[in-house]
C-alpha cells in the first residue's frame, strides 16, 4: 500500500488512476481506525479497482467542547490497519496542506471559506455541535476534490452526517454515496473511535445508548407510531447515573426535519446522543422493517 503524507501526492496518483479508467473506492476517516472503518474498506475492495482512505482529524469540525487535541492519532498504526484489508492508498496532511489558500501565516482558517451544509444539518447534531456540520462538509468537499472518486462509504452511525454529506454530493454531482451498516460490539455499543477513551466504569453504562434504541423498536414492532411516545420510551431506558441525555428523537428517514416529526410515523428512524462520563456518543437505530435496519 502507498503512503502520502501530503494531499497533492494523493491528488496526482488518484488522477492517474482514473486516466487509466479505473473506478475508485474512497473512504474518509479521522484515524483511530476500528473494526467498522475496516468494513467500510473492504466494501469498497470489493466494488471497485482502486481503493483509498484519507486519515486526516479535521479541527474545523470541533467545537469549544470536543475533544480535537486527545483525539487519538497514529497515521502508522492506521496505514497498517488498512493495507490489512487491501486498501491501495492511505494519505493525510496538515490543515495548511489540504487548504493552502485558506489558512492564514498564523495557522488560522479563513472562515468565510467554510462551506454551508444543507437542510439535514439543521437540528439535533446541528444545534448541539453549532459549526460542526459547516466543518465537515468543509472538509469532505475538498477530499472529494482529491480523490474524485466513483464512490464513497460512510457509515451509518453518523446518520445525520451521512444526510449531509448525500446533500454535498448531489450538489457536486458526484460522486456515489454508499452507506454502510453500523458495526457494534457484542455486547451491542456501536463501533467508534471514542470508546477507547471509556473507563472500565463507564463501559457498561455506555450500553444505556443501544438498549433505549432496541426499547424503541420493540415499541414500534408492538404498533407504536407516536414519536413522542417512542422517544419518551428511549428516555426512560437511557436514564442512568453517570450518563447525560442529549437528546433521544425520532425522524422520518426519507424527510428530514429540524424539530420531531408530526402525526404517526410510517418509517423511523431513532436516534440517540449522551455523555458518558467525559466522552460523548451517539448511535441510531431504524426502526421499521422486520428486525429494523442499524
Amino acid at each position: 500500500m502507498i503512503r502520502c503524507e501530503r494531499p497533492d501526492q494523493a491528488r496526482a496518483w488518484c488522477a492517474a488512476g482514473r486516466d487509466e479508467g479505473r473506478t475508485i473506492g474512497f473512504v474518509p476517516t479521522m484515524g483511530a481506525l476500528h473494526e467498522g472503518h475496516l468494513a467500510l474498506v473492504a466494501r469498497a475492495r470489493a466494488e471497485n479497482d482502486l481503493v483509498v482512505a484519507s486519515v486526516f482529524v479535521n479541527p474545523l469540525q470541533f467545537g469549544e467542547r470536543d475533544d480535537f487535541e486527545r483525539y487519538p492519532r497514529d497515521f502508522e498504526g492506521d496505514a497498517r490497519s488498512l493495507a490489512s484489508v487491501g486498501c491501495d492508498l492511505a494519505f493525510t496532511g496538515t490543515l495548511a496542506d489540504f487548504f493552502p489558500a485558506e489558512v492564514g501565516a498564523d495557522g488560522r482558517f479563513e472562515p468565510r471559506a467554510l462551506r454551508a451544509p444543507g437542510p439535514a444539518a439543521r437540528g439535533l447534531e446541528g444545534d448541539l455541535r453549532p459549526g460542526h456540520f459547516a466543518g465537515v462538509a468543509t472538509i469532505v468537499a475538498r477530499l472529494f476534490e482529491i480523490v474524485r472518486p466513483t464512490r464513497s462509504y460512510f457509515g451509518h452511525k453518523d446518520y445525520q452526517q451521512t444526510l449531509v454529506v448525500a446533500e454535498l454530493a448531489r450538489e457536486l454531482g458526484y460522486p456515489e454515496v454508499v452507506v454502510c451498516p453500523t458495526l457494534r460490539d457484542p455486547d451491542g455499543l456501536a463501533m467508534s473511535s471514542r470508546n477507547r477513551r471509556l473507563s472500565a466504569d463507564d463501559r457498561p453504562r455506555a450500553l444505556v445508548l443501544s438498549r433505549a434504541l432496541r426499547a424503541a423498536r420493540d415499541l414500534w414492532q408492538r404498533g407504536e407510531r407516536d414519536p413522542a411516545r417512542l422517544a419518551e420510551r428511549m428516555r426512560e431506558v437511557a436514564g442512568d447515573r453517570g450518563v447525560e441525555l442529549e437528546y433521544a428523537a425520532l425522524r422520518d428517514p426519507e424527510r428530514w426535519t429540524p424539530g420531531e416529526p408530526r402525526g404517526p410515523l410510517e418509517r423511523a428512524v431513532a436516534l440517540v446522543a449522551a455523555r458518558v462520563g467525559p466522552v460523548r456518543l451517539i448511535d441510531n437505530l431504524r426502526l421499521d422493517g422486520p428486525e429494523g435496519l442499524s
